[in-house]
């Protein structure tokens, strides 16, 4: 074989971890750990191939973990043994038959591995037989005596080890024959034992290994970053009985013209949510021309566009509207507006603000000729990746009436509890309705029939009933998993 081959150790079950299964597979920005950590190494030019050790019991997992991911770099995934040394040796021996000349061995719980840290461990081996990256320790050290501090420990000479760690193969390889029935606590520690010399080369901050569940949620919000999106909207007056304001409708001597109910705040809150996703505006979503949208409550628009940021793994921070007019009075309906707007994105009303200007009689707001709104939406998402391009979830409408029809032929659901999706996600083989909620989820993942990407979608009430056929589409460009 020869090159560097990278293998992943993911055989451990995490029983410091606490969550509800192996912490390999669990998610973090709709991802499993191991398939982020797995993939740093696929796309590594220095990296010809890929090896992942398992425990037996995780196939399925493993399976769903690597979907999508290179095959031209993947080798069969190896089981684990007893101990994390075991695995290792495992794996090791699992190469021996076309050896690579150099190793390197990753855990599968540091999903945060970056390409310059792989490389520096790979330019490392060329001057020893191992590379070890190295954090400096920057608290002070105690020892401790009985539960009383003993002693205070020089950290001069100490540093954090962490992985990946690199070796040419043939000397760990025989580092680990020979440690057999000696635990060592990491593969550096077996070929120093061994006689082998190890280098240390710089470490990162960001390559953390999730031990706990506090560990993924650092992990998660390190992975978030705040954005702000802005809209703006304009309504003029026409006959009616009343106006259509953040989802209620209010009495008034007129009404307001528009393709839709002419909710001018809740158009410009979805302008401000699409905006702070990059995703277009209301009009690419829901087009005027479009007949399907005439007289159609606005609420659905708003909904739409939280979606999409939910289905980016992203959350709403906070929704600020601003409606601007002389009449009617906003006053005495704000607080059934905030709620009303917070309950057409199933958020906390703490997360809503509407409040009401006029412009002092100028302008055609002052001239009560209509109404303008404008609204800022700050938002977490994902510094990294988006769940779903924007164009899948445009072409794909996602209902449960399709599903039903098309489950016979697509294959069977994978329990969103298993995949470890995120609450309110599903991630599916075939199409399911979500019980848990009066509104319909589904989602796809390849299979025989359907998409070859890969795909995560949160619940989408407002988007059309589609057929079977809507989901079975041979032409959906393939795009990069996470």
């Amino acid at each position: 074989m020869g090159g560097c081959v990278a293998l992943i150790v993911a055989a451990g079950r995490g029983m410091r971890f606490g969550g509800d299964g192996p912490k390999q597979y669990q998610t973090l920005g709709g991802a499993p750990l191991l398939r982020r950590a797995m993939k740093a190494f696929v796309h590594h030019p220095g990296v010809s191939a890929v090896q992942a050790v398992i425990h037996p019991d995780d196939a399925m997992l493993y399976a769903e973990a690597i979907a999508d991911l290179s095959w031209i770099k993947l080798l069969p995934a190896v089981h684990g043994g007893a101990t994390r040394q075991q695995s290792v040796r495992n794996g090791l021996e699992a190469l021996a038959g076309k050896p690579p000349d150099l190793v390197l061995i990753h855990d599968g719980a540091r999903p945060m591995v970056s390409a310059s840290l792989i490389g520096a461990v790979i330019e490392a081996l060329r001057e020893a037989e191992g590379a070890l990256p190295c954090l400096p320790v920057v608290d002070t050290l105690k020892r401790l005596d009985g539960g009383k501090v003993g002693a205070t420990v020089p950290r001069e000479s100490l540093a954090r080890a962490q992985t990946p760690q690199g070796f040419r193969y043939p000397a760990i390889l025989a580092a680990h024959r020979k440690a057999d029935g000696v635990d060592f606590t990491d593969d550096a520690a077996v070929l120093e034992a061994a006689g082998g010399t190890v280098l240390s080369v710089p470490g990162d901050e960001t390559n953390i290994k999730v031990t706990t569940m506090e560990d993924l949620r650092r992990l998660e919000g390190a992975l978030m970053e705040t954005r702000t999106g802005t809209g703006f909207d304009v309504h003029k007056f026409g006959p009616g009985d009343g106006v259509w304001l953040c989802g209620l409708k209010i009495p008034h001597s007129q009404g307001l013209e528009g393709h839709s109910d002419a909710d001018v705040a809740l158009h410009a809150a979805t302008d401000a949510i699409l905006g702070a996703i990059g995703d277009g505006d209301i009009g690419a979503h829901f087009p005027p021309t479009d007949p399907q949208w005439r007289g159609v409550s606005s609420d659905r628009f708003l909904r739409h566009a939280y979606d999409l940021l939910r289905a980016r793994g992203g959350a709403l921070t906070h929704l600020d509207i601003t409606i601007i007019c002389e009449r009617p009075k906003v006053g005495p309906h704000r607080a059934a507006m905030v709620a009303r707007v917070a309950e057409i994105m199933s958020v906390e009303t703490h997360r809503v603000s509407v409040k009401a200007t006029t412009t002092e009689g100028l302008g055609f707001t002052g001239r009560r000729e209509g109404i303008a709104a404008q609204a800022v939406a700050t938002v977490k998402l994902s510094a990294y990746r988006a769940l779903c391009p924007p164009s899948m979830l445009n072409s794909m409408p996602v209902m449960w009436r399709a599903a039903s029809e098309a489950r016979n032929t697509i294959g069977t659901a994978t329990s969103a509890a298993r995949a470890g999706i995120p609450a309110g996600m599903l991630r599916l083989r075939s199409f399911e309705k979500n019980s848990s909620s009066d509104t319909s989820t589904s989602a796809c993942m390849p299979g025989d029939h359907v998409l070859p990407g890969w795909m995560e979608i949160t619940r989408m009430p407002s988007l059309r009933p589609a057929a079977a056929a809507d989901f079975v589409n041979p032409n959906m460009p393939p795009f990069d998993p996470p």
